[in-house]
């Protein structure tokens, strides 16, 4: 008989080393969706975010040829810093024009000057005559009356009376006649005193063509509208440019901020004050602070150029973003690395 192997195969250990693994990630997963759900709990977060900032075109107020160019792409410049000079001698001519129009207005006024006085002149004179009649008509009137109770007695000859008569009827005509002088003299005065505001007038306006003139003039220089960024130079030496084209624009100093599209349905937590988190994509490690300034007063998609319109039978509910305005919190060195346009992502902590 055989003799029976009794030498057993021991057990095989099992692996402890995949349920560690999974414990390890089960608890790393939690740890994880717990600071996430704190963190959520506190903040609001958008990737959809940008810097923004003032931007100014400047644009050519009259035409010309441009004559000189004092700055160059992407230079900094100064408030009322000269920036393009027109060439100024078509608006020089101009100007001369309107101040020679002017010095012709204001001859005209001591003429009109010169005329009230000689018409007042000419009423004193009227005026005179006037009065010189009237004593000649009394006294030619009292030498009627005498002569007609004379010519009654016999004590003077028909031919005296008749002379008396006809010496009244002069002396009517005498005094009528001074009258319409005078009256005619006095609306001489009043003619020439009418003509004379007319003639002030036109001098008036020849002072506004003066100051136009000079206000033309002036637009040949090309100011800067704000300190800042000179950017998008469109201007050459000797190019003919037009009124109202645009030669350049300014992003102008100190008017960086963010634009944040948040979602319709994360505006519940957000108010005006309360601190943002900012990380720009081109600088990472860069931190930076802002505060929630304001809330557009529409939704992005109504100020877009093709508005949806909602009434035409085939509504889709869409979840709206409403741009949202943060003011940043940063030194000038933090602020001078910002371009508009770059993209951030902003995290709202809405517990503060």
């Amino acid at each position: 008989m055989a003799k029976q192997d009794t030498h057993e195969t021991p057990a095989k250990k099992p692996n402890r080393v995949l349920p560690i693994i999974l414990g390890l990630i089960l608890i790393g997963g939690a740890i994880f969706g717990v600071k996430e759900y704190i963190y959520y709990g506190k903040h609001v977060d958008t990737d959809d975010a940008q810097v923004d900032g003032d931007i100014s075109p400047v644009v050519a107020r009259v035409g010309g040829y441009v004559d000189s160019i004092y700055f160059e792409e992407n230079m900094h410049v100064n408030k009322d810093q000269i920036l393009v000079k027109i060439d100024p001698r078509d608006y020089q001519v101009k100007l001369e024009q309107a101040q020679s129009a002017q010095v012709g207005a204001s001859a005209g006024v001591g003429v009109g000057e010169s005329q009230i006085f000689t018409t007042a002149s000419n009423s004193a004179v009227a005026k005179a005559g006037v009065v010189s009649a009237q004593a000649r008509l009394d006294k030619v009137a009292k030498d009627y009356a005498r002569f007609a109770n004379l010519v009654k007695d016999g004590s003077i000859t028909q031919q005296q009376f008749d002379q008396a008569k006809s010496d009244l009827d002069v002396a009517n005509a005498n005094l009528a006649a001074a009258k319409d002088q005078y009256k005619a003299a006095v609306q001489q005065i009043g003619t020439t005193r009418d003509q004379l505001k007319v003639t002030h007038t036109g001098v008036s306006q020849r002072q506004v063509d003066v100051d136009y003139a000079k206000l033309q003039l002036s637009y040949t220089d090309v100011k800067a509208p704000a300190s800042g960024v000179a950017s998008k130079k469109n201007v050459q030496l000797g190019q003919l440019v037009q009124a109202g084209q645009t030669l350049f624009s300014i992003v102008n100093d100190n008017s960086l901020f963010i634009t944040a599209n948040f979602k319709e349905t994360q505006l519940e937590k957000i108010k005006n004050g309360l601190k943002v988190d900012i990380e720009v994509d081109g600088y990472p490690d860069m931190k930076v602070e802002g505060t929630v300034y304001n809330f557009a007063p529409a939704t992005g998609a109504k100020f877009s150029l093709l508005p949806p319109d909602n009434a035409t039978g085939n509504f889709v509910k869409v979840v709206q973003r409403i741009p949202i305005k943060i003011k940043i919190n940063a030194s000038k060195d933090v602020l001078d690395k910002l371009r508009p346009g770059m993209s951030v992502n902003v995290s709202v902590n809405t517990e503060n």
